[in-house]
């Protein structure tokens, strides 16, 4: 029931942003603070989605990674050449307001998203290749979304990268970093946690999309003519470009499309979370707009792909 669940992402997405249109103030809360506390929703609910990531992991996971196979190292370098180069050329060329420029380069710069695991199950590609990019990307975003989204954004406003790199060390780093410590402790005393984990993770995801969208409905109107094409254009172009990449360096089918996905899905939740809390609630409208894109065709595509099946060639493993 779980993962029939998480594999609808793209229907929930869908909903929430439907359902926050019409009635905002339903999901708006989730912009504020914990009742009783000064804790925010968002940054709590990103941090638990990364506890949940790293309670799937081990340390001999990271060892693994640390032994540099050629296919991850491939695949990251795509994710952090490909979509930064991309999601500045399609702002640039599109004619929007700064803030909104500023939130489709920011998503560009994040790395692979949590639901790119889930995709590339579904579409038959390699998921243990899926996992170690995701957790990679992941790991190296604390240093370098900050970093290229300053080098990217620098024409449109000042960007105060040391500022996002604490962010992301409190968000990503070390939610990970204890998630990882309590898979080591206790290891299968957390099987029920991490069962549930996706499906908490996709509940946090929809509940950040739908509160920025109602928040923003009024920018999103106001500019959608140009604001939708454009950043369907950066998730069209990520998914295109990261088959290609695997094309031109011989990688077998599986892993094309793993490097597709995985390039094509970004973490909306944690771009819209930078957004508005370093730049403007303006900013963060393209980085919702980019979650329910990204799945929508990340869907179609591993349904198309999982007709098609997968040739029976090596490459089941990193």
């Amino acid at each position: 029931m779980i993962n029939r669940l998480v594999n609808l992402f793209w229907l929930w997405t869908a909903l929430g942003t439907a359902w926050a249109w019409f009635a905002p103030d339903h999901f708006t809360w989730f912009l504020g603070t914990i009742p009783g506390t000064n804790l925010k929703w968002i940054p709590v609910g990103l941090g638990i989605i990364m506890l949940g990531m790293g309670m799937t992991l081990t340390l001999s996971d990271f060892k693994e990674v640390l032994t540099v196979p050629r296919w991850i190292v491939l695949g990251v370098m795509a994710q952090f050449l490909l979509m930064p180069a991309v999601g500045w050329m399609v702002a640039t060329a599109f004619a929007l307001p700064d803030q909104f420029k500023l939130g489709i380069i920011l998503v560009s710069c994040c790395p692979g998203g949590t639901a790119s695991n889930v995709v590339t199950f579904l579409a038959r590609g390699n998921l243990a290749l899926s996992v170690m990019m995701t957790m990679s990307s992941t790991l190296l975003s604390v240093i370098l979304t900050p970093l290229l989204t300053k080098t990217y954004a620098s024409a449109i406003l000042q960007v105060d990268a040391t500022a996002m790199v604490l962010s992301m060390v409190t968000i990503v780093l070390l939610p990970v970093v204890v998630g990882v410590g309590l898979n080591s402790m206790t290891g299968p005393r957390l099987a029920l946690m991490t069962k549930i984990s996706p499906l908490v993770s996709v509940t946090v995801i929809v509940m950040i999309v739908s509160a920025v969208v109602g928040a923003t409905r009024g920018n999103i109107l106001d500019h959608w003519r140009t604001l939708l094409p454009a950043v369907f254009l950066v998730h069209a172009l990520g998914f295109g470009l990261g088959y290609l990449w695997g094309r031109i360096f011989r990688v077998p089918e599986k892993e094309c499309r793993t490097f597709s996905i995985e390039v094509g899905m970004q973490n909306s939740g944690l771009g819209s979370h930078l957004a508005k809390t370093h730049f403007t609630a303006t900013a963060a409208a393209p980085c919702a707009i980019s979650a329910f894109y990204h799945c929508l065709i990340g869907s179609f595509l591993a349904s198309l792909w999982r007709r098609r099946g997968t040739p029976t060639e090596a490459g089941d493993e990193i």
